[in-house]
């Protein structure tokens, strides 16, 4: 069975246990996960989230910030040699 077809094959419940497992560093059982099978579960759940979910709900998704004003790029009463520009970053 290749990848995808293991993608394919994932059950929401299956799902579960694997982020559980990833989330917790052990299976349901008890027992520890290896740094592999940790690293190919998440690589499992990353797959299935793109396959599955809408991109605000997958894992690791943060949210973009809402701010009033983009960052300023407006110039300062500092002088800057030609080649660089300042940016004011706004919170």
């Amino acid at each position: 069975m290749d990848f995808q077809q293991l993608i394919e094959s994932i059950t929401p419940a299956i799902y579960a246990n694997l982020k559980g497992a990833v989330e917790l560093g052990k299976w349901p059982d008890g027992s520890r996960l290896t740094i592999e099978q940790r690293e190919q579960s998440l690589q499992a759940i990353i797959a299935y989230d793109a396959r599955h979910k809408a991109e605000e709900e997958r894992v690791g998704y943060i949210a973009p910030k809402k701010s009033k004003e983009p960052c300023s790029s407006k110039s300062s009463s500092k002088s800057t040699p030609a080649d660089e520009q300042l940016l004011k970053w706004q919170e």
